[in-house]
């Protein structure tokens, strides 16, 4: 039965271009919840300086 299989070490032109393979890049976080926690922060502001205002 033959093996579909094959591994990179076996021969040296396979080994190579297995090493020589770029890495995969993680993917780019998402900047939504810095986003949410900026606005979050930013009606937290504007409610107390209004309230100090009235107050």
């Amino acid at each position: 039965m033959s093996d579909n299989s094959v591994d990179p070490s076996g021969n040296t032109e396979a080994f190579r271009a297995f090493t020589q393979k770029a890495p995969e890049e993680p993917a780019a976080a998402s900047k939504t919840p810095l986003i949410i926690g900026v606005a979050v922060v930013a009606v937290v502001l504007v409610s107390v300086i209004a309230w100090l205002a009235v107050g």
